[in-house]
């Protein structure tokens, strides 16, 4: 019932675990000292012995009790809250550690979804487990016995010993039930977890899948997940409830067991009336704890099913700490480079690059032939099955990210921007930019009158600056990019989807980054890379053709088809 992993992770739960358990048992002595008053009053009035200051007696005692109740309640609460709030925070720091570690291919390891999942609600379901359910489980055993000495003391002990015997008879039900649980709430997280990842695919995809119309299949398919949740969930309430019919039955015959031996006890003779009435009212106080204990155990095994999960992230393995640094890119080199996502549909094959520094450099084809993949291997976003992939004659594998995201930056045709000014969002590329060096990179990609014309670099965006047009929003990713003034810069298909101005505009800002930089141009239009000094011409993940714009035409080949079935669109375009 318990995660041993969980405790050693934060040790310093103990004490806050150990306050809870302490203000509950006060709270049930304070309810016992009530009840005995209570008790003795009425039998004060059965024996017509009952005065009038009495009252006020009993009066004062149980608003002075329920007043310490109150405390005691609200104290064992904030211990609650104090223990499931370290945990919680200890948990999301190894979740945010683990991916800095696993780095820029941590995607090739877990998704993005399930990681989400886990560190929001698999996180949160740890707070009951920590702040309810671990102080239960010990004061769940301390009552009844606590109980057991008060009934012996103030009651009779034949009817304490037959409360105590029936006391474990609820934990019997709740093990009976957890081998049970305990796999049905993995399926219920694994269930989850994959729908939210399907769920996550299907919307950022939705473009492509309306594109190829697929989104018929996918909405079929998401439906049997749904439906397979839903039954995973129905399942999983049966057990919860049907585990907590039983533990009532035991809970309430029990204590029913309880109050007619001592109605026995008094009609015999051997206890008082106030005895009777004390153990009555107190007695489903026997099961009452551990009853409860019942109804956290269902939320625990909810919380280490989520655990497991977040456990099973962490111990993935890591590859061998990365110690080399880069001082700047000169080279970049790709040798027999092979890819393939999940093993199965290979992407890339025996790929052969060789990049110079400060040279301009255009990777072109079709969509699907792999030019995106070849930017996710020299970013670390994916690693290379075969083959090597060489900066200055280091391998990137050996790199550490941090210096490889300095001296790389990529810009794809779906930047994203922070909810927040035009300066934090630039500030991103350089924190130590002035605001100078900010406004320069606006002029360069024509933004800067824009947002003078507004409140400068103080102007607010949007959740991924919606306020803006395609363009606008594009070539603020561009303005972002120049700030970072890195050696190499990606741009994968940075120019899709955008009006013709700003299409210029990007366009002429590349080719000055041409002159002093490393540019990596990555695109499926042909008249955007005709300056380039090397094109790479791609198809079925292979590179078919390589060379400059004129010596690729005279060759008559791939590259030569594709810019002529691009060129007649175009003309058709302006003649229609």
């Amino acid at each position: 019932m318990f995660d041993k992993r969980l405790m050693k992770l934060c040790p310093e739960s103990k004490k806050y675990i150990a306050g809870n358990i302490l203000f509950q048992w006060l709270e049930l002595l304070l309810n016992a000292v009530m009840v005995y008053a209570v008790a003795k009053s009425i039998e004060n009035i059965y024996k017509e012995i009952w005065r009038l200051q009495d009252l006020w007696r009993l009066i004062l005692l149980i608003f002075v009790t329920i007043c310490f109740r109150f405390v005691t309640t609200k104290l064992a609460v904030r211990m609650s809250y104090y223990a499931s709030k370290t945990v919680k925070q200890k948990l999301r720091n190894l979740i945010y550690e683990k991916l800095l570690r696993l780095g820029n291919s941590y995607e090739e390891k877990a998704s993005t979804a399930e990681l989400v999942q886990e560190s929001v609600e698999g996180v949160d379901q740890l707070e009951s487990y920590f702040g309810q359910y671990v102080p239960q489980f010990f004061y769940a055993f301390l009552a009844p016995i606590t109980l057991f000495f008060i009934f012996g003391k103030f009651g009779s002990y034949l009817a304490a010993w037959a409360l105590l015997i029936c006391v474990p008879l609820i934990p019997g039900a709740i093990v009976m039930v957890q081998k049970i649980a305990k796999k049905l709430l993995s399926k219920y997280w694994g269930q989850y977890a994959k729908l939210g990842s399907t769920f996550l695919e299907n919307l950022q995809g939705m473009t492509t899948l309306k594109i190829y119309e697929a989104d018929e299949y996918k909405n079929q398919e998401m439906n049997k997940e749904s439906e397979h949740f839903r039954f995973v969930t129905m399942k999983v309430l049966t057990m919860q409830l049907n585990s907590i019919i039983i533990m009532d039955f035991f809970t309430y015959g029990g204590a029913a067991v309880g109050i007619l031996l001592a109605t026995l006890s008094f009609v015999h003779g051997s206890i008082s009336l106030s005895s009777c009435i004390f153990m009555i009212l107190l007695s489903a106080e026997f099961f009452l704890p551990m009853r409860r204990l019942g109804s956290y155990f269902h939320v625990a095994m909810n919380g280490m099913a989520a655990s497991d999960r977040i456990f099973s992230f962490l111990n993935i393995p890591e590859e061998k700490e990365k110690t080399k640094s880069l001082s700047s890119i000169s080279d970049i080199e790709l040798r027999n480079v092979n890819f393939s996502y999940d093993g199965t549909r290979q992407v890339l094959k025996n790929i052969q690059m060789e990049i110079k520094r400060d040279s301009f450099v255009a990777i072109v084809g079709e969509s699907g032939c792999g030019k995106s993949t070849i930017a996710s291997l020299l970013t670390g976003q994916n690693t290379c099955e075969e083959g090597q992939i060489l900066l200055d004659g280091d391998e990137i594998k050996d790199i550490r990210e941090d210096s490889l995201m300095k001296h790389i930056t990529y810009v794809s045709h779906n930047s994203f921007f922070f909810k927040g000014s035009v300066r934090e969002n630039l500030l991103m590329a350089n924190p130590n930019a002035t605001e100078r060096e900010m406004e320069e990179a606006l002029t360069s990609a024509n933004l800067y009158e824009f947002f003078m014309e507004a409140e400068g670099l103080d102007s607010q965006l949007l959740e991924n600056a919606s306020n803006l047009s395609g363009g606008q929003r594009q070539r603020l990713a561009l303005a972002r990019a120049l700030l970072h003034n890195s050696t190499v810069y990606i741009f994968d298909e940075a120019t899709s989807n955008i009006d013709v101005e700003s299409e210029e505009v990007i366009l002429q800002s590349i080719l000055e980054l041409t002159k002093k930089k490393t540019v990596i141009f990555i695109s499926h239009r042909l008249a955007n890379t005709v300056l380039a000094d090397h094109i790479f011409v791609m198809e079925e993940g292979a590179i078919v053709e390589e060379g400059t714009h004129e010596s690729l035409l005279d060759k008559n080949g791939v590259y030569r088809n594709l810019w002529e079935t691009q060129v007649a669109l175009e003309q058709y375009g302006r003649e229609v």
